[in-house]
């Protein structure tokens, strides 16, 4: 019986990792819908207790979130060893695109994450929250190489910016099933970094 229907094989061991407790709970909630399908459901999917379940996860709104938190750090991480020589926008680009290269036998769930994500009305204040922890990730570093608080203008815009071009990316990506993610976010972010000059009319 698969993780969609609720139940496991019997004798088939309790699944003891992340990766494993999200790959049932986002087959659960393509097949049930995510507000249908409760944290018990996932549990007993999984073959696991709630407790082992709150251990990973503080809420079942942190499910379709994978392991953001350490990717954030990843993130900072890559920033952080980026040589100063580097112009701002293109570290932010290619620590972006390091952010979303998702390996290929994760990239069917990656688009049931996003689905979920972009798409699910009961999950969007909880969104708007990790959008938040992202958008802080690339204006701190906006910031220090430009001399200026995070909190400034012009760091806290390219936050800002940054998001709505990645956003855009993983809205297209969805929409175009043969499309590579990373070939959009690229397109996107390089928009940003020339200042959209392909738009400008001609003189």
């Amino acid at each position: 019986m698969s993780a969609a229907t609720g139940a496991r094989r019997a004798g088939r061991r309790p699944v003891t990792t992340r990766a494993e407790i999200e790959h049932i709970a986002l087959d659960l909630f393509s097949a049930r819908g995510f507000d249908e399908t409760t944290v018990d459901d996932v549990a007993q999917a999984a073959g696991i207790g709630r407790r082992t379940f709150f251990r990973y996860y503080a809420s079942k709104n942190d499910v379709p979130w994978g392991a953001f938190d350490e990717m954030l750090e990843r993130m900072r991480a890559r920033f952080a060893a980026l040589p100063s020589s580097i112009p701002v926008m293109a570290g932010i680009r290619e620590t972006v695109l390091d952010f979303n290269d998702i390996p290929v036998d994760e990239r069917t769930w990656h688009r049931q994450r996003l689905r979920l994500i972009l798409e699910t009305p009961t999950l969007q204040a909880h969104s708007a929250l990790r959008y938040a922890e992202w958008r802080r990730v690339v204006a701190d570093y906006a910031g220090e190489r430009l001399g200026r608080p995070a909190t400034a203008l012009l760091p806290r815009t390219l936050g800002h910016v940054c998001l709505g071009a990645a956003l855009s990316a993983y809205e297209q990506w969805l929409a175009q099933e043969d499309a590579e993610l990373g070939d959009l976010l690229a397109e996107a972010l390089a928009a940003v970094e020339t200042g959209f000059a392909d738009t400008r009319a001609a003189g």
